[in-house]
């Protein structure tokens, strides 16, 4: 059911007086409030550039609490829909956005959300949750709107500012406010738990919410986001996803292993191979070695053809990131699954990898070697602190806490992978890893990525393709380069 223009004149009755007073102010001040986000416009500009970068467009988005649209629109959606208590905010949306569907409705009564047609891709709470009276319940009624891959996106003022927004209300620095909550976000991840939604990541943004010749998008952009200083920030917004697990759901698996000089462990790794999933497929991608590996593969899978489905390609490019790009556009299971052909990370450990994916647990499988004690030998001094230092710096660049970012291990739906190649052209081809193209790009489609220990062995074959001085200055580049991708936005 969704209202237009001619349908949203009538009021809207509400159960409570400060809805009514809500709604009464936000009527009455319409026109002056929009006058206020001109003047504004630095905060205004730098809040919906984030937002975009969190919401790709082309997606299925439905706002709680949309206003005039203006957020909805700018999103660029497929299919937006948005929900507001005020009839002539919602005519005035009608009037700007007429490609979008707009309901009057009040998006904490359950008949409301009921009228909707979900799901969506994304669900967006901006500045509105401390409007709601019961927050935990009216996030467990957006559930029925979810699918498993739904994200939520909740944006709202630090209560640390709660004083100095006040002072500019008092200075007429910004339009006055009606009473609404100011919460802090471990209040929200506790009510965001209650309501069964899951936090992907936080991100806190605008230190100066002016423009002042250029200075406050300089040090919003640059300064606000550094580790201690973003705590202190205006803008806090939260990525969650639905809480659901699948106890029977079953998947298909391919395991893409990259091979350059290791024509020893070819067959190991078909020999050692543990059967999982609902079928397997097994691609080597050849790197065009000098020691007979690409012939060694296409024995292998002719030794192998009456028990293993094994696909042999030989890259076009250089560099396992190529190899995977190219296993991974021929792959066909419903689970991607990287294997490092020097087998140092043992091929029978890939059915746990497997069921994280399967069960719900999480939407991206990173392995770390850094758990478990390794093998002598495995893993050289220098590399270690290397790993553990580029660890710390990734965690805080993709929100999530990873100890071993160059594991070679990383497991993905297919489908959520499509989507990453899809979306590629944000970050460019920069990866000759392979690892990080992947890590970005689940972090920029706010995938739940976790990571699975595993014990790490010393190599029975070949030689490292790792240049601790050469790689690591690449390394320390494309942290420069996720800095500016993922929070220089």
């Amino acid at each position: 059911m969704y209202l237009r223009p001619s349908d949203s004149a009538r009021s809207l009755e509400l159960p409570t007086q400060r809805k009514r007073d809500l709604v009464e102010h936000f009527e009455a001040n319409g026109d002056e409030l929009q006058s206020w986000r001109e003047f504004n416009a630095a905060y205004h500009e730098d809040d919906l550039k984030f937002m975009r970068f969190l919401v790709p467009p082309g997606k299925r988005v439905l706002e709680l609490g949309c206003g005039r649209g203006d957020l909805l629109a700018a999103l660029e959606p497929s299919y937006g829909v948005g929900i507001d208590f005020g009839a002539k905010t919602i005519a005035k949306a009608n009037e700007l956005h007429p490609h979008l569907y707009f309901v009057l409705g009040d998006v904490e009564d359950p008949a409301t959300l009921a009228s909707i047609e979900g799901p969506f891709d994304y669900i967006v709470i901006a500045d509105t949750i401390g409007m709601f009276e019961d927050i935990d319940a009216t996030l467990r009624l957006v559930h029925q709107l979810c699918a498993p891959s739904t994200r939520i996106i909740i944006s709202y003022y630090s209560h640390l500012w709660e004083p100095v927004l006040k002072a500019a209300e008092a200075l007429k620095l910004r339009a006055t406010q009606p009473t609404i909550n100011y919460i802090a976000t471990a209040d929200f991840l506790n009510l965001m738990d209650l309501a069964d939604f899951e936090v992907i990541s936080q991100e806190q943004r605008q230190l100066l919410p002016r423009h002042w010749l250029g200075l406050g998008p300089f040090i919003n952009r640059f300064i606000a986001p550094l580790p201690g200083i973003r705590k202190l920030c205006l803008r806090t917004y939260l990525v969650g996803r639905p809480v659901r697990q699948f106890p029977d759901r079953k998947f298909s698996a391919s395991i893409l292993i990259p091979c350059r000089n290791e024509r020893g462990n070819i067959e190991n790794a078909i020999r050692r191979m543990p059967r999982f999933g609902t079928s397997q497929e097994i691609l080597f991608v050849e790197g065009n070695s000098s020691d007979g590996t690409f012939a060694e593969c296409e024995r292998v899978r002719d030794a192998y053809k009456d028990s293993w489905d094994i696909k042999v390609l030989k890259q076009d490019g250089k560099g396992k990131g190529d190899a995977v790009r190219k296993g991974f556009a021929a792959a066909t299971g419903d689970v991607l699954l990287i294997l490092d052909a020097d087998l140092t990370m043992p091929p029978e450990a890939l059915p746990k990898f497997h069921a994280v994916i399967e069960t719900g647990k999480a939407e991206f499988v990173n392995g770390t070697r850094l758990i478990y004690p390794m093998e002598d030998e495995a893993m050289r001094p220098l590399n270690f602190i290397a790993n553990r230092i580029f660890a710390y710096l990734f965690s805080y660049l993709v929100n999530t806490r990873l100890t071993d970012t160059l594991c070679g291990t990383k497991v993905l739906l297919r489908k959520d992978y499509e989507v990453l190649a899809r979306e590629r052209s944000y970050f460019g081809n920069f990866d000759p890893f392979g690892d990080f193209d992947l890590i970005f790009g689940a972090a920029k489609q706010n995938l739940k990525i976790i990571e699975t220990p595993i014990h790490y062995k010393a190599r029975t074959f070949g030689e490292t393709q790792i240049s601790r001085f050469r790689d690591g200055w690449l390394l320390l580049k494309m942290v420069w380069f996720a800095y500016r991708k993922l929070k220089a936005i």
